[in-house]
């Protein structure tokens, strides 16, 4: 199950659903709470690039070093293990 935004971007979302079984979610319009893990990861970017903040002119280098720090850090969610942790201990079978 995913929950999404509202955006344009996922129109084609039933396709989507009849391709991989995933099922799909849309939280309702200023209930931000309805997408806690997507809140809670524009917070820990925020920590790091405050709101406003050009990524163009960040550049990729840093861009990917606070990809890296978030994704090795450990999570309640996960049993604080790291999302790095959780992702490569289940084998993936995408489609």
């Amino acid at each position: 199950m995913a929950t999404l935004g509202r955006g344009e971007e996922f129109a084609d979302f039933a396709r989507i659903e009849e391709a991989t079984g995933a099922v799909f979610y849309f939280a309702l319009p200023h209930h931000p709470w309805q997408r806690g893990t997507n809140e809670n990861t524009n917070g820990l970017v925020r920590e790091y690039f405050p709101k406003g903040t050009d990524f163009d002119a960040a550049g990729d280098e840093r861009v990917r070093e606070v990809y890296d720090a978030i994704s090795h850090r450990p999570r309640k969610r996960h049993g604080f293990r790291t999302l790095y942790e959780v992702h490569h201990s289940q084998t993936l079978h995408l489609l």
